[in-house]
């Protein structure tokens, strides 16, 4: 396997991601969009999760494709991103098909991030004009760290982010990821020893490497435990490809993907968060050996969803009013 040109979920082709922030309200959305529907399925292991119309993913429901998929801050306000983009779409006639209706098909996850320092008091919910805008930039190239989702993001101990990272495999197969990395429980060591250092690639997250002498039997080692928003947590991602997968063999390829946040996130998946992660299949190549194929998309996921954890912290800058520190500022 080898890293795609961009190295972002974006070198699946036929995929754009736009982000939209607001820097007073440290808050944000992110939009992925494609030429035309795709595949999608979801696998949610948070006790907390914060969606919207995560139940028609199942491999039993009749939407086969959606137009686009959202990851947001702003805990259950900023699930009103989604309407920003179905507003769009509408618009651009794009949706399912129902009679002489159009109906935009956009399921969307939150974090929390109310508690981080920004302006909350806002007097009319800010999130549509947030996806809305998201959507309007959504391009090729796109920015890590403190921007969309990731915009008010916090981990542990270091500032949070949003992540992405992509890989080529040998069949030919792109596999890239996108999160918005807010997760109660750390992602580097006291020293900034990423935990997903053994999926790093040519220094993409400061080439730190593993730190021999942290002990992580000895806590969380989280902010967030100490008394420091203790619910103020999930982290939401999307893995993609261009391989033509059912809705049930996209959410094995997303329930496979999981792993890649255990190896970033200590510890993930827990109580108070709500991770989730959506996957999405464009289609433009068939898979040769069912079994074998599922398996390589489920392990390139799993790799590109840490190193895409990482990145987001790597790339998170300073800001007024945060209630944590950046890891480059550590």
């Amino acid at each position: 396997m080898r890293v795609g040109a961009r190295n972002l979920i974006t070198d699946v082709a036929g995929l754009y991601v736009g982000n939209a922030q607001d820097a007073g309200l440290k808050s944000g959305s992110t939009v992925l969009v494609g030429d035309a529907p795709f595949c999608a399925a979801v696998s949610v292991m948070g006790g907390a999760p914060g969606t919207r119309e995560t139940d028609l993913l199942a491999p039993d429901k009749m939407v086969q494709a959606v137009d686009a998929l959202v990851l947001s801050g702003g805990s259950a306000f900023g699930l009103d991103a989604a309407s920003g983009v179905v507003d769009a779409l509408a618009a651009a006639g794009r949706g399912f098909a129902v009679g002489p209706v159009t109906v935009p098909i956009v399921p969307a996850a939150i974090l929390f991030d109310l508690l981080n320092g920004g302006n909350k008091d806002w007097g009319q919910n800010p999130y549509r004009a947030l996806g809305a805008a998201a959507f309007a930039a959504a391009g090729q190239e796109f920015a890590l760290g403190s921007a969309g989702a990731g915009t008010g993001a916090t981990t542990g101990n270091y500032k949070g982010g949003l992540g992405s990272a992509s890989l080529v495999l040998e069949s030919g197969m792109t596999v890239g990821a996108l999160v918005a990395a807010n997760p109660f429980g750390t992602v580097a060591g006291p020293q900034g020893h990423f935990h997903a250092a053994s999926h790093e690639i040519a220094g993409e997250f400061g080439g730190l490497g593993v730190d021999a002498a942290f002990n992580p039997l000895a806590g969380p080692h989280s902010a967030k435990m100490d008394g420091f928003n203790p619910r103020g947590n999930t982290t939401i991602a999307i893995v993609a490809t261009d391989a033509a997968l059912t809705k049930a063999q996209a959410l094995r390829m997303a329930t496979a993907a999981q792993d890649g946040l255990a190896r970033a996130i200590w510890p993930a998946h827990t109580p108070v968060d709500g991770d989730l992660v959506f996957a999405a299949a464009t289609g433009a190549r068939a898979l040769q050996d069912e079994t074998a194929d599922l398996l390589r998309l489920g392990h390139a996921a799993a790799i590109c969803l840490a190193r895409a954890v990482a990145r987001g912290i790597y790339h998170a800058t300073a800001a007024k009013g945060d209630v944590l520190p950046c890891w480059i500022n550590r």
